[in-house]
């Protein structure tokens, strides 16, 4: 009789712990939480085997709700039954009490005063603050190059000395593609000054490019980098220079006579043997500004870098009247674009000039990929052309199928939040478990093209590393949830997403984004005689380079973000900003050619009996969001706080 009073205890001891579980967080045997952990109480760990998908009898990757599920071979597909799919994704959280997903949403919930305190209010005093330190930020960079730098491309900070081309090594691409021996970060710098209403110093910069430049150098550089570091600057500089309708007030250089348009050109007839002697129309990576291709020069080269020439190229072809520009790169994207995946419609992310064939096969959203979406779009804006907006909507369509990952909403239902992830460009599975940090800028593409809803939960997703780091990792393992690359260069991406969803939203939240972007910066990444490269962002340590992008992007989009009263702001001219942060006007002139295109449409361009549809008229959707939505957060608290479990900030 006593040992059936022990099972008896047992078991009633078994049934008393499962229902406290069951009524504290809803757990019970063979239950897991809302992003599949198993119950082993690790919280911050995916089960990510086996790595497949469900794939329907076509073998085509069938839809779920949850990224993560749809990893280990769960989630919900389109052959459901209607009403099954409506029960198990559409109910709303009372129905769903019991559920999973339900009850792993349930644990952020009586959290939510903690984020409205936090972030829905922003004080104008406060706004002027952050203004006068994003300026103070760059001054002190900038301020520092000419003292100790100039002539030299880039500044040291932390040694307080100028750097140039890598001369004793050539492969040290890391450098010689970006470095040419031509004063980069004063170039790159130009309209910045403007923008923060230095009049004085942007002339005197501006002439000191006039006076010391030359691009006739032995050096061997990436076109892409120099394409929209130095180009872009150049063009952006003379038009603003130029404007008639001067928005930044009365700027013009005495004297002024298209010097800087002169250099654009000069630049880019160096720039031209790259299309040269390749049997696809895709460019080389690099040419020697003074010789041409190199001949030991490989035939492989990114998507990103060979698809991203053409709002540099396309302005300068409209402003001098010479087509070759804009040709040169467009049949650079033809060609990319006719490479693309039947199955999918994806483009991979390395390519074989001569052959046109994948090397590499990973498609997604950051580096080797992100400016060829983001110029497609802003190409169309600019020039107009219907080609550019059908490859970029066909794009954006694929991504959305075969990249994202997570609940169908981003502000409402169940499920995990969306998250675009590494794929194979021929079938759309997974490749890897990371992210890198050039993916930051998609909120802002998001943003341009109407979907503000899906750019403000990618953009919480970065925000919320960014959190917990106090920095972004160069890449970040979502699976691990810890970086796979440690080091943080002062990119600008997550900062531009920041300041675009702040113009289309003008909600609070994001002025105290981007405070607390400043303020890691000046705590983390500050030096004697600038800002340095984080090359570890756990513990903190630096690396002795401030890269061009910092003054010319990440200061800039931070000081935008909180001078509402900027000219570029109040002006009733449309401006854009190209991939670098360099601003031109969206200006009718750029939507007129003086040449009839020599091939309109090639292999695998969409032609107009093919699609019929409508072209956007109006690119700002910087009014869509509603007036009651401006001052609650963007994002549900309950959501939000999803978020930053899943980065592991608690």
């Amino acid at each position: 009789m006593q040992w059936r009073s022990i099972v008896l205890g047992l078991v009633v001891l078994r049934l008393s712990v499962s229902c406290v579980l069951w009524l504290c967080f809803g757990l019970g045997p063979g239950v897991s939480w809302g992003f599949n952990f198993p119950i082993n109480f690790n919280l911050h760990k995916l089960d990510l085997t086996p790595f497949k998908e469900e794939r329907g009898s076509a073998g085509v990757p069938l839809k779920t709700t949850s990224w993560s599920q749809r990893i280990q071979g769960g989630g919900h597909s389109k052959h459901e039954p209607e009403e099954e799919r409506w029960l198990s994704s559409c109910q709303d959280g009372s129905a769903l009490a019991g559920s999973p997903q339900s009850s792993y949403l349930g644990l952020f919930d009586g959290h939510q005063d903690e984020y409205v305190r936090r972030y829905s209010s922003f004080p104008d005093s406060l706004k002027v603050k952050m203004k006068d330190m994003a300026k103070d930020m760059f001054y002190f960079g900038y301020d520092n190059y000419m003292k100790y730098a100039f002539p030299e491309d880039e500044l040291n900070p932390i040694a307080c000395e100028g750097r140039g081309p890598d001369v004793l090594n050539p492969s040290n691409i890391n450098i010689n593609d970006v470095l040419g021996n031509y004063s980069l970060t004063l170039i790159d710098t130009l309209d910045t000054l403007l923008i923060l209403g230095n009049v004085t110093e942007f002339h005197k910069a501006v002439q000191l490019v006039i006076d010391t430049v030359s691009f006739d150098k032995d050096s061997t550089v990436q076109v892409f980098e120099a394409n929209i570091r130095i180009l872009g600057s150049l063009i952006s500089s003379h038009i603003l220079l130029t404007d008639p309708k001067h928005p930044f007030g009365q700027v013009g250089l005495e004297g002024y006579d298209n010097e800087l348009l002169h250099l654009a050109h000069d630049l880019a007839v160096r720039l031209l043997p790259a299309f040269e002697n390749t049997s696809t129309g895709i460019p080389y990576p690099r040419v020697n500004l003074k010789t041409g291709v190199p001949p030991d020069s490989i035939n492989e080269t990114c998507t990103a870098g060979a698809g991203s020439l053409l709002v540099e190229f396309g302005i300068l072809s409209r402003l001098i009247g010479d087509s070759t520009f804009e040709w040169v790169a467009r049949r650079a994207v033809r060609a990319l674009w006719s490479l693309r995946s039947n199955e999918t419609g994806l483009l991979g992310n390395v390519v074989n000039i001569q052959t046109g064939q994948w090397v590499g096969k990973q498609s997604g959203l950051g580096a080797g990929m992100d400016s060829f979406y983001e110029y497609l779009l802003k190409s169309y804006i600019l020039f107009g052309e219907k080609e550019d907006y059908r490859m970029f909507k066909a794009s954006y369509e694929s991504i959305q199928n075969h990249l994202r990952r997570g609940r169908e909403s981003c502000n409402e239902g169940e499920g995990d939040p969306p998250l675009y992830v590494n794929v194979n460009m021929f079938n759309g599975q997974i490749m890897n478990t990371w992210i890198d940090s050039l993916q930051a800028f998609f909120p802002g593409l998001q943003v341009l093209n109407g979907d503000v809803e899906n750019a403000i939960c990618l953009h919480a997703f970065y925000y919320a590393i960014w959190k917990r780091f106090g920095a972004l990792p160069e890449r970040y393992n979502w699976q691990l949830q810890t970086p796979d690359v440690l080091f943080y260069p002062l990119r600008p991406e997550l900062v531009e997403s920041t300041y675009l969803l702040y113009q289309a939203t003008k909600n609070p939240f994001y002025l105290h984004v981007g405070m607390d972007i400043l303020h890691s910066l000046e705590k983390n990444a500050k030096v004697r005689c600038g800002y340095a490269t984080l090359h570890h962002v756990v513990d903190k340590s630096k690396e002795d380079r401030m890269e061009s992008f910092f003054l010319s992007e990440t200061c800039k989009y931070l000081y935008l973000l909180f001078d509402d009263d900027n000219p570029l702001h109040k002006s009733e001219n449309k401006y854009i900003f190209t991939t670098e942060g360099h601003v031109v006007p969206i200006d009718k002139r750029f939507r007129e050619k003086q040449w009839n295109d020599l091939s309109p449409y090639e292999d695998g361009v969409l032609l107009d009996n093919q699609l019929e549809e409508t072209f956007p008229s109006n690119i700002s959707n910087c009014d869509r969001i509603p007036e009651e939505r401006r001052y609650a957060l963007p994002l549900k608290s309950v959501y939000m706080r999803q978020i930053d479990h899943m980065v592991g900030l608690f």
